[in-house]
């Protein structure tokens, strides 16, 4: 589902910009030269957000778009995205992200809370480049099915070259989120604090989480490309206030890992 979801994103949001680029040019939507990038990334996570005993986890790295320059810049915490308005020192366009569903086969401390569904987040992103070696980039999505919130993902990024074939970046990392998208997921309510045993909280929306992350990339070859990173996340607000949090998780979210893909380029007429 996570592999079929996230592709579908990439290639809907590819579609729509393609189809915009070429209505007036004659060509079809899917002229011109393409890659498609695949890979995996292994890494050891919390079970679940707001979870205090880390796992082992894989997830799939897919990625299709129009050859050219493209950003300078692009992180793993990126979600598939497509810029309509593309600068030297700007980009705006369209982000979708794929939301797993959650339930007490990801971890004991769920057991007495509602399953959540899996579903969709989409909306709009900006990114902008205040120096050679510097990206803001925002999102703002609205939840799909897996909750009705408002989710916005906040990051600034150093990168620099060591060498041509070695990348370092980190930086600073906030998400903010409605009431909505926090009962969801940090919600307890008089029946599931029953069922549970965890204290009834109802939260309001605010400020999720604040955290730093940071990656040391490597172009092995001209279409392989490797890396390492580490996320730590600072739960705040109504997630680190939440009595599933308080009372059976813990507030530090800590990921670290490693991913490698590669990048096959073709041309369609």
């Amino acid at each position: 589902m996570f592999v079929k979801s996230r592709l579908f994103f990439t290639l809907s949001l590819l579609v729509a910009s393609a189809g915009a680029a070429s209505a007036g040019d004659g060509q079809h939507l899917w002229s011109g030269d393409w890659y498609l990038s695949v890979g995996a990334a292994g890494f050891s996570a919390p079970k679940f957000e707001g979870g205090k005993h880390n796992k082992l986890q894989w997830a799939p790295l897919i990625s299709v778009g129009r050859q050219g320059p493209g950003p300078r810049f692009s992180s793993r915490n990126d979600n598939p995205s497509f810029a309509f308005i593309e600068t030297d020192a700007f980009r705006v366009g369209i982000v979708g992200k794929f939301v797993p569903s959650r339930d007490s086969g990801d971890g004991r401390e769920l057991r007495g809370l509602k399953k959540t569904k899996w579903g969709l987040e989409a909306g709009g992103f900006a990114e902008a480049y205040p120096t050679d070696w510097l990206r803001a980039r925002v999102e703002v999505r609205q939840g799909i099915r897996a909750h009705s919130g408002l989710v916005a993902d906040a990051a600034v990024d150093a990168f620099t070259d060591i060498t041509p074939e070695f990348r370092a970046s980190a930086g600073p990392r906030m998400t903010l989120a409605t009431n909505d998208y926090f009962n969801t997921y940090y919600g307890v309510n008089a029946r599931e604090s029953a069922a549970s045993g965890l204290s009834r909280y109802n939260p309001g929306g605010g400020v999720k989480s604040v955290g730093f992350g940071g990656a040391l990339t490597w172009k092995a070859s001209q279409n392989w490309t490797t890396s390492t990173f580490l996320e730590y996340t600072r739960l705040t607000g109504p997630a680190g206030d939440s009595s599933l949090v308080r009372e059976r998780g813990d507030r530090n979210q800590l990921l670290i890992g490693v991913s490698a893909s590669y990048k096959f380029n073709f041309t369609m007429n």
